[in-house]
């Protein structure tokens, strides 16, 4: 499911009523803990946090244009999902959150490269999500997004 929204609050007012509160506590949590220097928007029709053109003005390699993301949150149709390039860069961070997960929730582990699922909105582990927004300033993502793009 795609939103067309210019705004956060544009993009949450499209949801499902129950969808609803999920994304602004995961919002909420995001925002509270994402170190200083990420920047919230739209971006990809989706909620976005972001390395903005200010402080990174190369921007994102596939579309210069576009700032750097990091992290979105997106309402699909079965599910509500985090996509967090940090997880898909870092192998170390993969390693911790898959570790860290089935403490947090009795639900099997749904995920992609970067795509984390929850289809069960009332088992989403807030705090292990706020944990994880903690493990990665601007300037390690920076880093590790370069190092990986060079690779390529």
């Amino acid at each position: 499911m795609t939103y067309e929204a210019n705004s956060p609050e544009e993009y949450i007012s499209q949801l499902p009523e129950e969808r609803q509160p999920v994304v602004e506590k995961l919002r909420a949590i995001i925002k509270q803990n994402l170190p200083k220097g990420f920047e919230e928007g739209i971006n990809y029709k989706m909620l976005g946090y972001y390395v903005p053109h200010t402080i990174y003005p190369n921007g994102y390699h596939c579309n210069p244009k576009d700032p750097l993301p990091f992290l979105n949150v997106a309402s699909q149709k079965n599910s509500i999902n985090l996509y967090h390039n940090g997880i898909y860069a870092k192998k170390e961070l993969l390693d911790w959150f898959v570790t860290e997960y089935p403490k947090h929730c009795k639900r099997k582990l749904d995920m992609g490269k970067s795509c984390i699922r929850f289809k069960k909105i009332d088992d989403i582990p807030y705090d292990l999500i706020a944990e994880l927004c903690t493990k990665m300033s601007v300037n390690e993502w920076i880093t590790v997004y370069e190092t990986a793009i060079k690779k390529q």
